[in-house]
Order: C-alpha cells, then structure tokens, then sequence
C-alpha cells in the first residue's frame, strides 16, 4: 500500500451493495472538504475494476455482498502494487469477521453507526498508512491474542457450519477434512469453550461473538 503524501481531497471509494448506503454516505462526507468520493462499486469485482482507471486514497468495504464479498476484495486490493488502503465498515462485528477482515490486509474496521467524524479520522489514518481499528474492535483483538483459549481459524468455520446445522459429515466434505478430523476439532472447540455439546457450543460462541 502507498501511503497518501500528495496535497488535495483524501480520495474515497465507497464499496456497499445498497445504494441507500452509498448516497447516505456520499451526503455525510459531501460535508467535508478534505474529502472527496471518486467512485461507487456495488460489489467486490467493481471496485477492482474502478481501481483500474480511478485514483484512490482508501476504499471503504462492506463485508457481505453479492458476487465477490469485502473479505476476498480486501485481499486482492491489497496485493496490488501501490493499491489504496481498505477501511472495513460494516454492521457485522463477530471475532470471525474482523480477524478475516485484518487477516485480509485491511487497515481499518468500524461499524456502520459510527460517528461520521470517526469514519474520517479513520480513512484518513488508514490512508496514512496507520491502524485504524474501532476501540472495542481494538480491545477484542488484544483480548484475543493474549487468551490461551483462543479458537483457530479452522475452529470458527466448524462453528459457524455447526450453526448452519452441518453434520459432521457435511462438514468435512465443506472443509475438505476427514470426519476424524472434524470429531477432534469439536473436542478442542468444546474445551475450549467450557461447554459439552453442539447446541451449547453454538449459543456460547455466539454469545462471545466469537460467530455471527
């Protein structure tokens, strides 16, 4: 990523399949004059399409889309040579979501109810080439990564297909794993969780935010 040194507006993208969104985000930011939003996509394969063609500062993603979603566009824009910082802003703010979403290579994360001042000092840090986590998102990774009980990546997507009502089975053909494997996944996730069963495992991490 190139870190924003020129003078002039901070260039923005607006990345969210509701146009409702895009035009209350575009009247919000309308209001400040060191920005200016250059370009609208309403999905992942847009935005890089506009990429092509636009110049841009920072890219604001929403997460679940139709076609390609935030998580997979964040991860090719930032594997473009010289390509713009991403700030996720989203509604969705489960463990899940914003580590795939830093794991990504995306400098930011807040939620959509954010305060418009926030959203902008955001963009702007991200521009900079600085971290622009949302505080709690910021104290959750922490908390994470300091917890000897964290759940693996591989962990949370047994979880989230368990919540989907995925047999073991189902999942291990999802997951391209043996059904061995995943009995040993759900013995580590229910330790871990302190609990003793499918239902319980999901409604726990659920109430962790740990899945959606």
């Amino acid at each position: 990523m190139t870190e924003k040194t020129s003078p002039g507006p901070l260039r923005l993208m607006l990345v969210d399949d509701h146009p409702v969104v895009r035009q209350g985000l575009r009247a919000v930011f309308g209001s400040f004059d060191d920005i200016e939003v250059v370009a609208e996509a309403s999905d992942g394969a847009q935005a890089l399409h506009l990429l092509r063609v636009t110049e841009v500062d920072c890219v604001l993603m929403d997460l679940q889309m139709p076609g390609v979603d935030g998580v997979t566009a964040t991860r090719q824009i930032t594997a473009l040579p010289d390509g713009p910082a991403v700030l996720v802003l989203t509604t969705y703010d489960s463990d899940a979501d914003i580590i795939a979403a830093v794991d990504a290579g995306a400098s930011g994360y807040l939620l959509k109810d954010a305060a418009p001042e926030l959203i902008m000092d955001a963009a702007r840090r991200a521009a900079r080439g600085e971290s622009a986590l949302a505080p709690e998102v910021a104290d959750r990774l922490k908390h994470r990564t300091r917890s000897s009980q964290t759940l693996t990546r591989r962990e949370v997507e047994i979880l989230e297909l368990l919540a989907g009502g995925a047999t073991n089975r189902a999942m291990a053909k999802e997951l391209f794993i043996s059904e061995a494997t995943v009995k040993t996944h759900l013995v580590h996730i229910f330790d871990k969780l302190g609990v003793d069963n499918r239902t319980t495992a999901v409604a726990t991490a659920r109430e962790r935010r740990l899945i959606r």
